[in-house]
Formats: structure tokens, C-alpha cells, sequence
């Protein structure tokens, strides 16, 4: 099982690098299932593997001059706030325990994996449906209204409390924000949605170090195959029509959700 999850960090760090998002949200349910790693610990784990991994798209993406830096100032600062109160005091208050009857225990664990599984199934939906519009005339220097700056705001405090609570950075959110609320040309998007991720999920691992125990002989191998697939997921991306990509990916992270929904409750 071990073997199918290394192969499976692969193919997270493509998703990270054809469309800027995605992959993260398969992390935590591949440590889960096939490492067999504790859902809550597992969250820990996955803001390193998917910091580092997303950091090296980022770095690659500001040499391209692909990063919009003022949102991800706008962005980011907010987030990491949500991260910060997510991490150190709404996750640590959840219950180990949510439910117990004589057949049926619900723990805390399953309680993040389900939170997983209904995010991935609203993903999927939104990938497999959407045709993100991107009309030339926008660019990085159109002008920023008081609205669109206030909206990714709140885009990132949402964001940073989904990444402190389950682990996952949130690029499936973030790039159609950027496409859609202020306009940011679909490669720009991408380039400034992975240094977003891996502040998320940095700032986020930095809080949560002191808490959780470190399994580096996993941690390490799974993020270098993770970043091998991320570089070339970029060497793909512009040879694959996005479309088909998001699609295609939608279809699997639906086949994952519906997955995990059915193990953790009906499935003991």
C-alpha cells in the first residue's frame, strides 16, 4: 500500500502543476488510507507535504514573472490569521470523540475525513461542470476595487480555516477566485495560487510542529516525488487543454469523496 501512496504523490504533484491546485486535497486521504496514518496527524503532515511541494511551483512560477504579489499579500495575510486560530484553538476543542453508540463510534478523525469527503464531492462538481472564462482584456495591472479586494479576504479566511483544519490548501477555491472575482489571466492565476498555498500551509505546519510527531522517513520521499510530479505537471500544462485537465480530475476527486463518505460511515 505504501508503493501505491509514493505513486500517488506523483500524481499530487502533477495536479499541482497542471492547474495550480487539487492535489492537495488527495494528501490527506492517501497518508489516511494507504500510509494509515491518524487523520488529525495526517493534516499536520500534509501542510509540509503540500508547502514545499507548492513553494517549488511558486519559485518557478516568479521566475516565468507568473505571481501577482499584491494578491497574494491581500490573500495571505488573512489566511494565515485563520490558520493561526484554526490550528492552535478551534481543532484542538473538537471532541476525540462526536458520537458513540453500541455499534457505532464517530471520532474526530472521521469527522475531518467526512469534512473532507463533502469538500471533495462540491470540488469535483464545480471542475467537472465550470468553463472558467478569461477574457484578454484582463491583466495583473487592472486596477483593484474596494469590493474585490474585501471579497479575497474573505476568500482567504475561509481558506485559511480549511487549511488549518483538514490539512489542504485550498487551490480548488482559490484559482477560480482569482479568474473570476478580480480577473487574473488563467497562468498568472495558477503561478499565484501555489505561493499562496505554500504560505498556507507553511505557516500553518509552523504552528502545528510543536503538537504533532514528524515521521520524516515518509514525509521526505513523499514530497520529492510530489515536487518531481509538479515539475512535470508544469511541463504539461501548457500541452493539455485545461478544460479536459480540470475535468478529468474532477471525475477522480468525485470517485474519492463518495469513497470516503461510505468507509468512514457505513464501513467499520
Amino acid at each position: 500500500m505504501e508503493v501505491a501512496g509514493y505513486i500517488a504523490a506523483i500524481f499530487i504533484g502533477v495536479s499541482l502543476g497542471l492547474i495550480g491546485g487539487g492535489g492537495s486535497i488527495l494528501t490527506v486521504p492517501v497518508l489516511v488510507y494507504l500510509f494509515h496514518i491518524d487523520p488529525v496527524l495526517a493534516t499536520t503532515w500534509s501542510l509540509f507535504i503540500v508547502g514545499i511541494t507548492s513553494l517549488t511551483g511558486g519559485i518557478r512560477a516568479y521566475a516565468r514573472k507568473k505571481v501577482d504579489f499584491k494578491t497574494v499579500s491581500e490573500f495571505g495575510i488573512p489566511s494565515i490569521l485563520s490558520i493561526f486560530i484554526t490550528r492552535n484553538h478551534i481543532l484542538p476543542a473538537i471532541p476525540d470523540v462526536l458520537y458513540q453508540s453500541a455499534n457505532f463510534t464517530f471520532t474526530k478523525g472521521s469527522f475531518l475525513m467526512v469534512i473532507f469527503a463533502i469538500l471533495m464531492l462540491a470540488a469535483s462538481v464545480a471542475m467537472i461542470k465550470s468553463k472558467v472564462s478569461n477574457p484578454a482584456s484582463h491583466s495583473v495591472d487592472k486596477p483593484r476595487t474596494g469590493k474585490e479586494s474585501f471579497y479575497l479576504m474573505l476568500l482567504g479566511l475561509l481558506v485559511g480555516m480549511l487549511t488549518g483544519l483538514l490539512g489542504a490548501g485550498g487551490g480548488f477555491l482559490i484559482i477560480p477566485a482569482l479568474v473570476l472575482i478580480i480577473g487574473l489571466p488563467m497562468k498568472i492565476a495558477i503561478g499565484t495560487s501555489l505561493l499562496i498555498i505554500a504560505i498556507n500551509s507553511l505557516f500553518g505546519f509552523l504552528f502545528s510542529l510543536k503538537h504533532y510527531a514528524m515521521n520524516w522517513q515518509i514525509i521526505i520521499p513523499f514530497t520529492v516525488l510530489a515536487i518531481i510530479g509538479l515539475i512535470a505537471g508544469s511541463f504539461f500544462a501548457d500541452k493539455i487543454p485545461g478544460d479536459k485537465l480540470k475535468k478529468g480530475f474532477g471525475w477522480f476527486v468525485l470517485v474519492m469523496g463518495i469513497y470516503i463518505i461510505v468507509k468512514e460511515l457505513f464501513i467499520h
